[in-house]
């Protein structure tokens, strides 16, 4: 289940990088557009998808909160 969720972290910042690096690696706007579009389209799919992944966990019984203990 970690290593899931890492790898998935991993995808997110990779994509996020990737956009980064078609902002400033082209100048003009018209060739920038559509690459960075789609590497931010895709972290933001990855990031909804590790979203549901966690909360089907949960809802399945694969993960259970740990919660911090309450001091008064």
């Amino acid at each position: 289940m970690k290593l899931i969720v890492i790898l998935a972290f991993i995808g997110i910042l990779g994509a996020l990088a990737a956009a980064g690096l078609f902002m400033f690696k082209n100048g003009k706007q018209e060739s920038r557009g559509p690459n960075m579009a789609r590497a931010l389209a895709l972290r933001v799919g990855l990031s909804v998808a590790l979203f549901l992944f966690i909360l089907l966990s949960y809802l399945m019984g694969w993960i259970e909160p740990t919660g911090l203990p309450m001091q008064r």
